[in-house]
């Protein structure tokens, strides 16, 4: 049986397209010339809804698109005309779809660049992102991203959705991420992050000195913010669309002369600008985050936020792995200024007490 990867018959000269991920919204580019796909169902995807199936198979379109295309009789099942995104197949079911290229799915190009590789092996890699490196393309951001850069680095990366990445940093926030090399590598450790079983620790700086408690569990759904959709927010129980998210939040020090605070972020779920949402939520928005209420702290242009530690049991080999990024310059700089020349880090050098760290690798 052939594998997920599609034969391609090329109408006219359309682009070669590379796998990846694409936003929920793909337009079609006017005029743009199609391209017809011949793909062969594997088991895995036996019993699976067409559009499901097609966005697996097609990753550099979204399922919306899919289904849009579907709707416009754009997709064959064995020969004949599929009418619903919902058609469930058979392994071994002969698909036949044409295509119009997006934007994004024109995005999806090797890019040379270099990348911070802190650990890597024939499943995986640790990457140190650096502020102002984008994840994924995007509207304004269609080229020069790390997803780009894993496409020119790996030539394994283009068989995998989203070239192996399994989550997200914002552009402006530094640190680390774990991105797959294999499939299998990379199921696991979407279905871990999901369980709540990948540590994930951030130092943030934020506005107003702490007082009260020096642990607050942040339990506040997030969704799209109705009066600025370009941000997200806190959203009360049915009032709009929102996820559960929640953030461990641990006072590490008090600003000396400056009415700020440094805190480390433990996530127990991982919704888009959680941190920057839940500190602002509390009323500790971040240093230089205007998006989200942050005023400009001197020499730091982006919002004080660092992905300093990455823990997780390997995806195929079980051995417990843990990863440390010291902040970046002008993280350290702003932290030193704030703290008046204390220890910048506190307890933060402290690692997960065993028990705790065997507690969540296990889950």
């Amino acid at each position: 049986m052939e594998s997920v990867h599609s034969i391609i018959e090329t109408a006219g000269s359309a682009a070669v397209l590379e796998p990846g991920d694409c936003a929920p919204d793909d337009i079609e580019e006017p005029g743009a010339p199609s391209e017809r796909r011949m793909l062969a169902v594997p088991a895995p995807l036996h019993g699976q809804r067409l559009d499901k199936a097609l966005a697996q198979l097609v990753p550099e379109f979204s399922r919306n698109y899919l289904q849009q295309l579907i709707a416009q009789g754009c997709a064959q099942v064995n020969g004949s005309t599929a009418a619903r995104p919902a058609h469930k197949l058979r392994a071994g079911d002969r698909l036949a779809i044409e295509l119009k290229p997006t934007p994004v799915s024109q995005a999806f190009v090797p890019q040379a660049m270099d990348l911070a590789v802190v650990y890597e092996d024939e499943h995986i890699l640790i990457i140190d992102k650096p502020a102002g490196l984008v994840v994924h393309p995007a509207p304004g951001h269609w080229s020069g991203t790390l997803l780009n850069g894993l496409l020119a680095r790996d030539g394994q990366a283009a068989q995998l959705p989203r070239a192996g990445i399994v989550h997200r940093l914002d552009k402006d926030t530094s640190g680390l991420m774990v991105v797959a090399r294999t499939r299998g590598a990379m199921d696991a450790l979407v279905r871990r992050i999901a369980a709540r079983a990948v540590h994930r620790e951030y130092l943030a700086i934020a506005h107003r000195r702490w007082s009260g408690p020096a642990v607050r569990e942040v339990d506040a759904p997030i969704g799209r913010d109705p009066r600025q959709r370009l941000r997200m927010a806190a959203i009360a129980s049915g009032r709009a669309p929102a996820k559960p998210a929640q953030t461990r939040v641990e006072l590490l020090a008090n600003g000396a002369d400056q009415d700020l605070c440094l805190v480390r972020c433990l996530l127990g779920t991982g919704r888009t600008h959680q941190i920057r949402v839940h500190m602002a939520y509390i009323g500790h928005p971040l240093a230089s985050d205007p998006l989200y209420g942050g005023a400009p702290l001197t020499g730091l242009p982006r919002q004080a936020l660092h992905a300093r530690r990455l823990a997780f049991a390997h995806p195929v080999t079980q051995a417990p792995l843990a990863f440390e990024s010291p902040p970046p310059a002008d993280l350290q700089a702003a932290m030193n200024s704030f703290l008046g020349g204390r220890s910048t880090l506190g307890n933060c050098s402290d690692a997960l007490p065993d028990a705790a760290l065997g507690l969540w690798m296990s889950s």
